[in-house]
């Protein structure tokens, strides 16, 4: 591990997380919601938002998830470019690139619920950390990170960055 993220690593005491990367939940709201989303989670409560910071480093990559019932706005704090890849229901990709350079885009992103994403460095970038901030909060029952061989058969004409972007 570089030095620089290890620090990182260190300071923020992040844990390496399931999707790749590492991570640590740093807000939980105690505002309590019934949830109205998808049928699995309907009438369910669930908390206002939570926020976890988020690192990536070197070739490592937050493989193709979604979070059903709940939008995800990505932060970059510092370091990248950070290239976040989504598709939607309708079977539109995006690539969204979160810079701190201003002047050439911007540093958050929006993933709308039950959008499929995944993340990795952009160009030459070392490593990006990152907030991510879920709302209504994030439960581990509404997360879901498929093999690609099941999103492929969903999203055939994203074969190619689907089987980069999944672990498994």
């Amino acid at each position: 591990m570089r030095e620089d993220v290890r620090k990182i690593v260190e300071k923020f005491a992040l844990l390496p997380h399931p999707e790749g990367g590492y991570f640590r939940e740093v807000f939980r709201s105690q505002l309590a919601l019934e949830h109205v989303g998808h049928e699995r989670a309907r009438g369910a409560r669930r908390c206002g938002g939570t926020l976890i910071y988020f690192l990536l480093a070197d070739r490592d990559f937050s493989a193709f998830h979604r979070v059903r019932g709940a939008d995800e706005i990505w932060h970059l704090y510092a370091g990248g470019p950070l290239e976040l890849h989504t598709i939607d229901d309708a079977r539109r990709y995006e690539l969204h690139v979160l810079t701190s350079d201003l002047d050439a885009g911007e540093p958050t992103a929006v993933v709308p619920a039950d959008c499929w994403q995944a993340a990795r460095l952009a160009g030459r970038a070392a490593w990006a950390f990152c907030g991510c901030t879920v709302a209504p909060g994030f439960e581990l029952a509404d997360f879901e990170m498929p093999p690609a061989e099941e999103l492929t058969a969903s999203f055939p004409a994203h074969a190619q960055i689907i089987r980069e972007l999944t672990r498994r």
